[in-house]
Parts: structure tokens; sequence; C-alpha cells
């Protein structure tokens, strides 16, 4: 999920502001590359009453800290995330960046909207063609409605509040990418048929389209903070995904066959694991 040239940027609402000089310090972070990592370095350094600000360049893995006092404790806090972090610059007297984080509500909520109403059609979709392709593709669509709920509940929210809700969207993503998995398999093992590959096509196309009115609709909020680019990845991923399910329905129609639309179903239920994977490592991260 890495993507190049990604930046970020997020300011710390609640933060009081001192008299003392702001400082800049610049990490290099080696293993950061996707916004999970992200958030748990979030989640670490905000705790700190003297972090000011975060900003992320994903694509470069570099982490600017605006914050008061001396680069100590930045860097036990880095620690204690599992983070292979290396100072690499510093500045004085410097000014925080501010953004306004209110504009990003209406689009997210829109976003969250067509994602949920997505996960209900193509579960029904699903069941009724009898397609593991396009119920995987509902439990990718239901991870990613949780994440931008999680995005809308970020804006304010604190520390505990964050990790419990990521940990609740993190245990059901995994409940289900397991229970699809092991649906998989047993049709794998079994004689079903083939699903309706017309249905497939179908649903999968709308799917696609409601995707991209997704990444026109983000346009409208301000690039830069880590959870509107993380919806940035997930949205694009998802028109992927889309695409690859088509291609399965294609197969199926082609050969007449289910194993297309297993091998897709089990891929998209591997990548939803992961991604569950990953919010709880940050959930429970101390």
């Amino acid at each position: 999920m890495r993507d190049e040239g990604l930046h970020s940027a997020l300011v710390h609402p609640g933060k009081l502001k001192r008299r003392h000089h702001m400082k800049k310090t610049i990490y290099y972070v080696k293993n950061m590359d996707c916004s999970a990592e992200e958030q748990m370095i979030r989640m670490h350094l905000e705790e700190l009453e003297y972090v000011h600000a975060l900003t992320f360049d994903l694509g470069a893995r570099r982490l600017d800290v605006f914050h008061f006092g001396e680069e100590g404790e930045l860097d036990k806090a880095l620690e204690r995330t599992g983070m292979v972090a290396h100072r690499t610059g510093h500045e004085e007297h410097v000014d925080s960046p501010q953004i306004d984080e209110s504009t990003n509500r209406r689009p997210l909520m829109w976003a969250l909207l067509i994602n949920a109403a997505l996960f209900v059609c193509e579960l029904i979709a699903g069941t009724l063609s009898g397609s593991m392709g396009l119920v995987a593709d509902s439990l990718d669509m239901l991870a990613d409605a949780l994440v931008y709920a999680l995005s809308l509940m970020a804006i304010g929210s604190s520390v505990i509040k964050k990790r419990r809700l990521a940990a609740s969207s993190g245990y059901l993503q995994l409940g289900l990418a397991v229970f699809g998995l092991v649906e998989v398999i047993r049709r794998a093992w079994g004689a079903d048929s083939a699903p309706d590959s017309l249905l497939m096509i179908l649903v999968s196309m709308v799917a696609l389209c409601a995707n991209i009115v997704t990444l026109c609709i983000l346009k409208s909020t301000q690039r830069g903070e880590a959870h509107i680019e993380a919806s940035w990845i997930f949205t694009s991923n998802d028109i992927k995904v889309n695409v690859l399910v088509i291609a399965a329905g294609g197969m199926v129609w082609w050969s007449g066959s289910s194993l297309p639309d297993l091998i897709v179903g089990g891929l998209i239920f591997v990548i939803v694991a992961r991604g569950a994977r990953q919010i709880l490592r940050l959930a429970h991260q101390k």
C-alpha cells in the first residue's frame, strides 16, 4: 500500500500553546510505508503534551515533529512503536502548520455512505449469484467504510477512543475475512456450480463507477492529512479490486468454472485480513 511522493500533515487539536519557541525535528522512519504505520506513530506521539503537530511524507518515509522541549523523549516514544527511526535534521523557531479539518467532514461522510451502500448491495448480489468474489469485495467495501468512519471520528477524538474504535473494526474485519476464507476452501473442495458471471460483472461495474465518484468527492477535501490520504489509497485500491472481479466474471463466463471466482475471492479476503492485522497492531501497541 505504498504511495511514492505521498505527503500528509495533521495538526493535533487541543495542544496548549507555550511561550517557548517551537522546534521541528525531522526523522527518517525506515519501515513506515503505509497509513497503519503512520497512525501507530501518531497515537504514540500525540499523547505527549509538548508535541504540537506532525507531518508525514510516506513516500520518502519522512516524519516532521513540531514540538517544544528536547528530542530525547521523542526518540524514546518512537522506539516504543517498534519503528526504526533516525533523526536527520532539526530546526529552531519554526511555525506549526495549520489545517482546518472541519471542511473534510462532508466529503468523508459521503464516502462512508457510498461504501456502506456498496457493501450491502454487493453482499446481497454475491449471495444471490453464488460469487465469492462479490462477497469478498463487499467485505472490502465494509473495511473501507470503517476506515472512513474512523477518519471522521479521528477529528478531535482522544487517543483512547481511537484505539478502541480501531480495535473493534480490526476484530470485525478479521472475523469476516477468516469466515470468508473458510467458505472459499469449502467451496473449492465441494462441487458448487459456477456463479452467475453476468451479475458479477454488472454489480462490479456499478461498484467501479461508485468508487470513481468517491474519488471525485474526495477531491473537495484538504489533501495532506494522513487519514485523508489513507482514504485516497484505499479507494484507489478498490478500483483495482473491482476490475479484478470483473475480469474473474469474464473468466467464469468463458470457462464455465467457479475457480476464477474462488481465486479472486480468496485473494481479496487475504487483503482484508492483512488490513485487519495492521489495524489491530496499531490499536494494541503500547
